[in-house]
């Protein structure tokens, strides 16, 4: 046999290390080259990786659910065709004498597997750059390709537009006699989660996918699909459950440990101001309820969010010293002439805060298709590092939660953060054209500012949430200021 390991490749970003969350493999299948073989989680997000070469499973070295270093060997395949010993999924701490690392195989006959493909050029996933970095993460890698700059309309990686985002297929579960249930990796990743075994379950989805609701009903002992009031079932956390105790106990990992991480460096770091402005959003709430009717935006969700986002790129035009970092090491205040703003997401992962690159040239159609598109990934748990890196400004809307505001913490490596409160409609003292005055009902929200006081003085901070919420109050300034 001719018989090579397959490390875990460097995620980028600085990450260190990740969490096995799914073999899509047994020892004793058939791979060829970059076949989608695991998912793994990174601090920031979900990944799948290929395998950069043909052959035949012969081990997994390690287990759903363990956390890896980077460069420690996750799977063996024997790139010379030959017949691969049957191993089951390595038990914790399950070790083969003399071999550091590697399970205690189960001997047993097993198919003979197919050719061995042929190397993989440099750059391409699969293969070594030049920096001597194993390049295999799906969307890492040097193309071999002239660089191009892509039309805004089109560049889905900074602002999707034509092409839908792209949807998380779902994975083969075998059931008992062979039949094979669907399942989506975040649906996997839950029942995982909650000890529940995915052959065991129907599937009410389209094609009898198994969905989150299914696994509640099941988990609740009922016969499986949606909520009976047509709701979303609620998310829960992962536990570590210990009998006769009155506590329970949380892992810390992923995505929380790092945002926890961040958002502690971030708070004892930079000092945060935060300013409050309350705005009559009503022309604002009768703009969406135009657009909605728009046959220019009949296939986009139209928010109020949307009118926020704009108003945001419009008012940093007018300000762009809102729209900057602080570097430390030179001691110089870096202003950026583009925006990439972020929309930060509540996910079953925790919070994380994907950018829409060059938010500034985009129409509010555009715009548009960008939300969605950022939304729809980070619901399915698809949210690349690439997406979550190089934000400039950052809005988290609160009132989704029926919030009316906060003291939102600033994104590391940005200058300010804005929450969106909630909308409601309250009384509002309304001044006519020949300065009589009366009470009516009108929709209100109020806006939250919170800015790194090193680089953004209470006259720049003010004057950009003043400027926001004007906007929001008469969008036609809009049309003067853009």
């Amino acid at each position: 046999m001719s018989v090579k390991e397959f490390k875990l490749p460097d995620p980028g970003e600085g990450l260190t290390e990740a969490e096995i969350v799914t073999w899509n493999v047994t020892v004793g299948d058939t791979v060829k080259v970059n076949d989608i073989i695991v998912e793994i989680e990174t601090a920031k997000s979900l990944v799948e990786l290929p395998v950069p070469f043909a052959g035949t499973v012969t081990a997994l070295h390690v287990s759903e659910g363990d956390t890896v270093e980077v460069g420690t060997p996750i799977i063996s395949v024997d790139t010379a065709g030959g017949p691969a010993p049957v191993q089951d999924a390595p038990a914790a701490g399950a070790v083969e004498p003399g071999i550091e690392g590697s399970p205690a195989p189960k001997m047993a006959a097993a198919a003979a597997a197919a050719d061995a493909e042929e190397e993989i050029e440099e750059g391409k996933i699969g293969g070594t750059t030049s920096t001597g970095r194993t390049a295999v993460l799906v969307g890492y890698g040097v193309k071999q390709t002239e660089a191009k700059r892509r039309p805004r309309k089109t560049a889905i990686a900074e602002a999707p537009s034509a092409q839908p985002a792209p949807v998380a297929q779902p994975s083969p579960v075998v059931r008992e006699g062979g039949a094979r249930a669907l399942a989506k990796p975040p649906v996997r990743k839950y029942a995982k989660d909650l000890g529940i075994d995915l052959a065991a379950i129907t599937g009410s989805g389209e094609g009898g996918i198994i969905t989150r609701a299914d696994i509640e009903a099941h988990a609740a002992g009922t016969t499986g699909g949606a909520p009976a009031d047509g709701g979303q079932p609620a998310y829960q956390a992962p536990v570590i459950q210990r009998a006769g105790e009155r506590e329970t106990r949380i892992p810390i990992k992923g995505v929380r440990k790092m945002t926890a991480q961040a958002m502690v460096g971030s708070a004892f770091t930079a000092p945060h101001v935060t300013e409050w402005v309350t705005v009559d959003a009503t022309a604002t709430m009768e703009l969406v309820e135009r657009l909605k009717k728009d046959r220019e935006f009949k296939d986009v969700k139209v928010t109020p969010l949307l009118v926020l986002a704009k108003a945001m790129t419009l008012a940093i035009r007018r300000h762009p010293e809102i729209n900057a970092t602080w570097d430390e090491a030179a001691q110089e205040i870096v202003v950026k002439h583009y925006v990439n703003l972020g929309i930060a997401a509540a996910t079953p992962r925790g919070l994380i805060v994907p950018n829409i690159k060059d938010a500034d040239q985009l129409s509010m159609r555009e715009l548009a298709e960008c939300i969605g598109a950022l939304t729809a990934t980070a619901r399915e748990g698809r949210t690349q590092p690439a997406e979550m890196s190089g934000g400039t400004i950052t809005i988290t809307n609160v009132g989704v939660f029926g919030v009316d505001t906060g003291t939102p913490i600033i994104n590391p490596g940005e200058s300010a953060i804005l929450a969106f409160g909630a909308i409601r409609r309250q009384p509002w003292v309304v001044t006519a054209a020949d300065g009589t005055e009366t009470i009516e009902p009108r929709w209100v929200t109020q806006l939250a500012l919170s800015f790194d006081h090193r680089l953004v003085d209470g006259e720049l901070g003010s004057k950009f949430i003043a400027d926001v919420g004007a906007i929001l109050a008469d969008p036609a300034r809009g049309l003067v200021w853009g």
